[in-house]
């Protein structure tokens, strides 16, 4: 079962491929210009009309990451993914939006409104001391009345039947989390409003257990807008429910055919799309392009099964105790044998074992490097233990490492846009 508060059971990666709909990301791989290492090792394994992104980057056009982060717990390197992903979007040129999602803790999970904010100033602080730059949006969802007016306007186009269709809501689910929802719809969606430079690419980095929120957002975003457009051969189908509207696409300077109901441009899909979404903006419209999405893999908790802020011997915190973060990765999960003998003998299997994802996930930024450790397990020639020690000087330099350059992060605070 997954969804966005609940991962149980084995997790079968290609079939959440096939029940959801993504498309798999090793078909983009080889087209990435210096793609992040989790793109490079399968880690991201699918999307959602990642092309368009791709399509910004190479044309250098105004593009957007947006992703969130629920204060509801210690941080931990599941959530460090998710903050590499925005920070490397924002390298590559995206403006770069960071949402604390505090109304959803609060909500959802119970926590104070003065414990969100608490545990929220560290998730900002932490992405800062993972790289985010300056040019960023950091806000709290409470704070933020442009997200909050805009999940508002975002409720008329959903009933309860679709929501349950979405999440699996039954009659005894809080209505919390149907509010908490279309707040992250419109999180995702934001980024586009007049205020930010209006309509534009946005990708969302995420867990696919957030795959319903993206589903829902991209529903919403062709609701909200005054045109629909869908690819025909040859250029698009402008669809409106207002004939005058549609005389307005009709005189935008393309070859056209009138229909009931619809228009059909004939010419360059994105510059004829470029300019139907111009001209809603003009008619006050909000012109939102359907967000994009990425999935990476689940971090694993380190005895197995999925890492998680609400189990503390999953998982080992950004803000660890030194020794505390030795003492769990001694004691984590691994793909050894049952004896030295077999070890030697038949290998390790390093794709059962939480301390190589550490390595892949986290540790090790070179690939030959990380192939090395591969094959030193696979043949037998180092065995658990060993392979630990060496992961514990790697864990222990980047926590100390992380810990400077967050003591570093406060000190900044005032350089950021940070709404809350």
């Amino acid at each position: 079962m997954i969804t966005p508060w609940e991962v149980e059971g084995v997790v079968d990666y290609r079939r959440l491929i096939e029940d959801f709909g993504l498309s798999d990301f090793s078909e983009l791989r080889n087209s990435i210009p210096n793609a992040h290492k989790l793109m490079r090792r399968g880690v991201i394994f699918a999307h959602r009309d990642y092309e368009r992104i791709l399509e910004a980057m190479k044309r250098k056009e105004t593009f957007a990451v947006m992703s969130g982060f629920m204060p509801s717990g210690e941080i931990h390197f599941g959530h460090k993914m998710t903050m590499d992903e925005i920070v490397w979007h924002q390298k590559m040129g995206a403006k770069a939006f960071v949402a604390i999602a505090d109304m959803e803790a609060h909500l959802v999970r119970g926590i104070t409104w003065d414990k969100t904010k608490e545990i929220g100033m560290k998730y900002v602080k932490s992405i800062i001391a993972l790289g985010l730059e300056k040019n960023a949006t950091i806000y709290f969802q409470s704070r933020n009345n442009l997200v909050k007016d805009l999940a508002y306007e975002l409720s008329s186009k959903v009933n309860f039947n679709e929501m349950k269709s979405i999440y699996g809501f039954a009659g005894d689910t809080s209505v919390s989390k149907a509010i908490v929802s279309l707040i992250q719809s419109a999180d995702i969606l934001h980024p586009q409003l007049e205020e930010f430079g209006g309509p534009k690419a946005v990708v969302v980095p995420v867990g696919a257990d957030q795959d319903p929120h993206l589903r829902l957002t991209r529903d919403l975003a062709s609701r909200m807008n005054l045109f629909s457009i869908e690819k025909i051969e040859k250029g698009v189908r402008v669809r409106c429910k207002k004939n005058d509207l549609l005389e307005k696409v009709a005189r935008l300077g393309f070859e056209t055919k009138k229909f009931s109901g619809h228009v059909d441009v004939f010419g360059s899909e994105e510059e004829i799309e470029r300019e139907v979404r111009k001209l809603e903006v003009e008619l006050g419209g909000y012109a939102f392009i359907p967000p994009s999405s990425t999935y990476h893999r689940f971090t694993t908790g380190l005895m197995g099964g999925k890492m998680s802020s609400s189990k503390p011997e999953s998982y080992i915190s950004l803000f660890e105790k030194p020794e505390i973060a030795v003492k769990k990765l001694r004691s984590a999960f691994t793909g050894g044998r049952a004896t030295v003998e077999e070890q030697r003998k038949f290998g390790g299997i390093p794709e059962n074992c939480v301390v190589f994802e550490f390595y892949s996930f986290h540790l090790v930024e070179d690939d030959k490097e990380l192939e090395r450790i591969r094959e030193d397990c696979r043949s037998g020639k180092i065995l658990c233990g060993e392979c630990k020690k060496y992961a514990e000087g790697l864990l222990l330099e980047f926590l100390k490492e992380y810990k400077e350059k967050v003591d570093e992060a406060e000190s900044k605070l005032g350089d950021y846009e940070i709404i809350g």
